[in-house]
């Protein structure tokens, strides 16, 4: 869990109680602690941890209250609403309301994580109620891949899985055993982040290419590793998509050039018109390109030009095969 996300566990919890949370009560039940949390066992890096969240909360002007500060095991922890509140002078907007919400719901379908669904309650507390007209129109990121609901289930529960998944030019797929760290939606399409036992390494892995079911493999778990996050997942793609660059010709006018001149860098006017387009994954790029026709030529790079190549070809040899029965 991102650190930002514990805290936010933390603020929602300390508001809740009236009577304060000891650090057991809070390392054992509050999200972003409790996973580590081990009963009857030494949990001096998780009590450090929490120690150093206190801090963060009170330089962020957060009023944590410490009850009984001279007894450490037995001291209570809240944050007063009263002094939490916004201040009386502060006023949304139904329309503020609605693009809050509107922004929390987004949030919360991007980040997979139960927290942010926890925010949304919260603003439907200052008055967002459920019958506002913002729900007609709020964007979701939709996953179709069946392996996403089992995996972003593993994710929560810290279980190891196993799957098949097929690789651009294997003849078949294979069996891959890894730690999901995190479930992600980058350019248009969903990703796993999850450490590679085979590898002994991270990898990201592309939903679509996953064969058959999700197993998790009995009483096995991992433990939190705060370097591999959803943010590491996104700022390695990222780091992919700049670095991966295709420059192509489409015929002016041409469905391609529309649609590929929206998403890349094209001068306005050309009788060629030339686009440089970022991508992730040069087989995917290849269905997309191939799927054009003759509106597309490939320029650069090589690799790409062959994959779309081979995929006009097997069009080909498809439509000959067919005529000839």
């Amino acid at each position: 869990m991102a650190v930002e996300e514990r805290l936010f566990s933390l603020v929602l919890a300390l508001i809740a109680t009236e009577t304060g949370l000891t650090r057991d009560q809070v390392l054992s039940t509050v999200q972003g602690y409790r996973q580590r949390y081990a009963q009857d066992k030494d949990n001096s890096g998780l009590e450090r941890q929490f120690e150093r969240d206190k801090d963060d909360l009170r330089e962020l002007g957060i009023p944590l209250e410490t009850i009984d500060p001279h007894d450490n095991l037995q001291a209570r922890y809240r944050i007063p609403k009263g002094l939490y509140d916004l201040p009386s002078d502060v006023r949304f907007s139904p329309d503020e309301l609605m693009l809050l919400k509107l922004a929390a719901t987004v949030w919360r379908e991007g980040s997979l994580s139960a927290e942010s669904r926890r925010a949304l309650t919260k603003l439907r507390s200052l008055g967002a109620g459920a019958s506002d007209p913002v729900l007609g129109y709020a964007p979701h990121l939709r996953a179709r891949e069946a392996s996403f609901e089992p995996l972003n289930r593993a994710l929560d529960r810290r279980e190891i899985v196993a799957f098949r998944y097929l690789k651009p030019g294997d003849a078949a797929p294979r069996r891959r055993v890894v730690a999901p760290r995190a479930v992600v939606q980058f350019d248009g399409r969903w990703h796993l982040f999850a450490s590679d036992e085979g590898a002994g390494a991270s990898r990201t892995f592309l939903l679509s290419r996953i064969v058959g079911p999700v197993v998790v493999l009995p009483r096995r778990t991992f433990d939190a590793d705060d370097t591999l996050t959803a943010r590491t997942a996104l700022a390695e793609l990222e780091a992919l998509w700049q670095s991966n660059v295709a420059e192509v010709d489409v015929e002016a006018g041409s469905d391609a050039a529309v649609r590929l001149g929206k998403r890349g860098i094209a001068p306005a006017d050309a009788v060629s018109t030339r686009v440089s387009l970022h991508f992730t994954d040069l087989n995917i790029l290849a269905d997309e390109l191939a799927g054009y026709g003759p509106e597309v030529h490939v320029r650069y790079p090589e690799s790409l030009r062959h994959a779309v190549h081979r995929r006009l070809q097997g069009v080909v040899a498809a439509h000959r095969d067919a005529e000839s029965s």
